[in-house]
């Protein structure tokens, strides 16, 4: 009997797996950019147990194990910034990204005042675009040049309210 993948709010227990999970994921990107400085590859247990504290981090589980993460906060005007999607290898292109995408576009819109969504990526992150197009996230602005080899795409959608969620599930 095969288990099913559950989707819940990250508790402090989940930090190290979420920051080990990080580091597998980011592997492929720093590749990509030919830099292995970024910031989810030096991210300390510390910060991310700060990052859990002060906004809405979403795991998903197959199990006990966590296999995806995806985390969330509101600034003053409105604007919900996510962060750090990440899906353990072996689990990606199977609609989980997407599964924790509105997860935490649910939590945010039900406990605050959200009123669009902004994630970015690397320019060159053409699978990850992919799904923030699919998703309704537009680009928006110009890119971003960081480095020599990487830019960043910033991108957004408006939110929709919680019972815009509740009629569509």
């Amino acid at each position: 009997m095969g288990m099913s993948v559950t989707i819940s709010a990250a508790t402090g227990d989940d930090a190290e797996k979420i920051l080990k999970l990080q580091y597998l994921c980011y592997q492929d990107e720093a590749a990509l950019y030919g830099d292995y400085g970024i910031e989810p590859l030096t991210q300390t247990l510390e910060a991310l147990r700060a990052e859990l504290a002060g906004g809405i981090v979403v795991v998903a589980r197959l199990g006990e194990e966590v296999v995806g993460s995806v985390r969330g906060s509101v600034d003053e005007d409105g604007t919900a910034r996510l962060a750090k999607l990440i899906v353990h290898p072996r689990m990606q292109r199977h609609g989980l990204g997407g599964r924790l995408l509105r997860a935490i576009e649910e939590r945010l819109a039900a406990e605050s005042e959200a009123k669009r969504y902004r994630l970015f990526t690397g320019h060159r992150s053409e699978v990850n675009l992919q799904l923030y197009r699919k998703l309704g996230y537009a680009q928006i602005g110009s890119v971003e040049p960081v480095t020599r080899h990487l830019s960043l795409v910033h991108m957004e959608k408006p939110a929709a309210r919680p019972e815009t969620y509740a009629a569509s599930a």
